[in-house]
């Protein structure tokens, strides 16, 4: 397994509630899992454990059999990349953004180009977007930008939270298709467009209020009964928007 978690739990503080209680799942290089739940299910905070932007209170998380607690962080956040829901350039341009995290890892130039120039050409962002600011991209270029940039780093664990909340259905489309032949990379996904994770997932993990209720393929049968709950949640969501 590539990655495993053994009893984790946490809280804000000593006394506290759980956040998350009790999350145990282990999960095979190369797969594709979702994450889902209602709002304030742990999901995100969940994520954020797995490359240790937080810590767990008790329990521990294995990456290749070794507790991500022994390898260092910076090494361990190249190898579990997390795209959270809102990224930002930096104050730099398209390509100095795609560009930036591969200098980090001391790549030479010729490998920087050569892996924009694939991941650019794979999502099809063209190279008009290059020279362009933050400011000058829409809320949907600017989520698929920030797409491509942990892609290109191409991680052993990519994590993404709600990558397709701001990209229409077309973008969405290649995207899955793009996710999907990925077939050495573990990514773990949290997404409330079912459709989208129905294509995209091998496995839904269901939280709610910080515990594991359901763990199933989706291909069996009890994904079906959780699909239907989950669908009753997303109207529940829209109509607390509206």
């Amino acid at each position: 397994m590539i990655l495993e978690l053994q009893q984790v739990n946490l809280a804000i503080r000593r006394g506290s509630a759980y956040l998350l209680e009790d999350i145990n799942f282990s999960i095979k290089q190369g797969e594709k899992l979702a994450i889902v739940g209602a709002s304030g299910a742990g999901k995100t905070t969940l994520l954020r454990l797995l490359n240790r932007l937080q810590e767990p209170s008790t329990g521990n998380i294995y990456f290749h059999g070794k507790s991500i607690k022994e390898i260092p962080v910076i090494s361990l956040r190249q190898q579990i990349v997390l795209l959270l829901q809102e990224s930002k350039l930096l104050g730099m341009n398209v390509r100095e953004a795609l560009a930036y995290p591969l200098q980090l890892k001391k790549l030479n130039p010729a490998e920087i180009n050569q892996r924009i120039d694939r991941w650019t050409s794979l999502l099809k962002i063209p190279e008009q977007w290059f020279e362009r600011g933050e400011l000058e991209l829409s809320l949907g270029q600017r989520q698929l930008v920030a797409i491509t940039r942990v892609l290109l780093l191409e991680p052993s664990i990519l994590l993404l939270d709600e990558p397709t909340s701001a990209l229409d259905t077309g973008t969405a489309n290649r995207l899955l298709e793009v996710l999907n032949n990925q077939s050495s990379m573990t990514i773990i996904m949290v997404n409330h467009q079912l459709d989208f994770l129905e294509e995209f997932a091998e496995r839904v993990i269901y939280l709610e209020a910080g515990k594991i209720r359901s763990d199933c393929l989706t291909n069996q049968l009890d994904w079906l009964g959780l699909k239907t709950q989950l669908i009753d949640l997303e109207k529940s969501r829209q109509s607390d928007n509206w």
